[in-house]
């Protein structure tokens, strides 16, 4: 069972639902919770894992012998991201465009292009909290690309292997977003009752019907803002699984590092609902 929190817009909340809802499954099943948001994970800060795994991460990218490259530009026809242009008798790399796809050294009939791995980040992984299998994506400052490294964490095997996997994706509704999101069998999207967050729901909600993902709505700081999240949720028929109120102490215990469920225990009971009617909606 793999469950998704997105949320489109940043800052509604996302990571504080995530790390709650992997608190409670805890308590049943074993969870594995992904930090996916790999240009800035902070996931760790809640769940404070023990990395005890790191591993570097990246992709392949050209490296071009030119004596014996005899510069016939095949490899800069086939390269779709233009990270690969011959000049003359001169072929010229850019690592930051390039994606990794090996249709440069596929295409080269003079063998003259090797590949090497280009670092974009780091994998780390380690025991949290309850048990829960900690991982996450660190990319390196400065890099462009982050799909690689959530792709490569996805793949990453687990030490044991969880029957619910959690995944923290990034903010937005871009490239990262969409493959965070894809092979999951349920997306809880998190949002809160403001145009902004209205206009950003409707996006990652797009993402997961084309994905064919069922979801859900959180309503974070719910009391705020105006009714069109509401409305929108009943109009397209998407179900409201839970509430989050705007209140000052789970402001505070946020902002202090701390998991909501530790802050307000009260709230332990609706997680525990929201998660039975997700593994229900999905078996079903």
């Amino acid at each position: 069972m793999r469950i998704v929190v997105a949320s489109g817009k940043g800052g509604t909340g996302k990571t504080t639902v995530a790390t709650s809802l992997a608190l409670v499954a805890a308590e049943q099943e074993s969870v594995r919770f992904m930090d996916c948001d790999v240009e800035a994970p902070n996931a760790g800060l809640f769940l404070d894992p023990a990395i005890n795994t790191r591993k570097d991460v990246g992709i392949l990218i050209p490296e071009v012998d030119e004596s014996t490259c005899t510069f016939c530009g095949k490899c800069a026809e086939v390269c779709q991201f233009h990270a690969i242009a011959v000049i003359g008798k001169k072929t010229l790399v850019f690592p930051e465009l390039c994606h990794g796809c090996g249709s440069c050294t596929l295409v080269c009939p003079e063998h003259a292009i090797s590949e090497h791995l280009n670092v974009l980040g780091v994998l780390e992984s380690g025991p949290a909290a309850h048990g829960i299998d900690f991982s996450q994506g660190v990319m390196n400052v400065g890099e462009p690309m982050a799909v690689p490294i959530i792709r490569e964490l996805k793949k990453w095997k687990p030490v044991n292997s969880p029957v619910i996997e959690i995944r923290d994706a990034p903010p937005g509704a871009s490239c990262p977003v969409v493959e965070t999101m894809r092979g999951a069998d349920f997306a809880l999207l998190v949002t809160e009752p403001t145009p902004f967050g209205l206009h950003d729901l409707k996006q990652v909600v797009e993402i997961s019907r084309e994905l064919g993902l069922p979801a859900g709505v959180v309503i974070n700081r719910d009391g705020i803002g105006d009714n069109g999240v509401d409305a929108y949720c009943e109009e397209v028929g998407l179900p409201i699984l839970m509430r989050i109120p705007m209140e000052r102490l789970i402001a505070e215990a946020i902002a202090s590092g701390k998991l909501l469920l530790k802050a307000a225990p009260e709230y332990r009971q609706g997680f525990q609902n929201m998660l039975e009617t997700i593994l229900a909606r999905v078996h079903a």
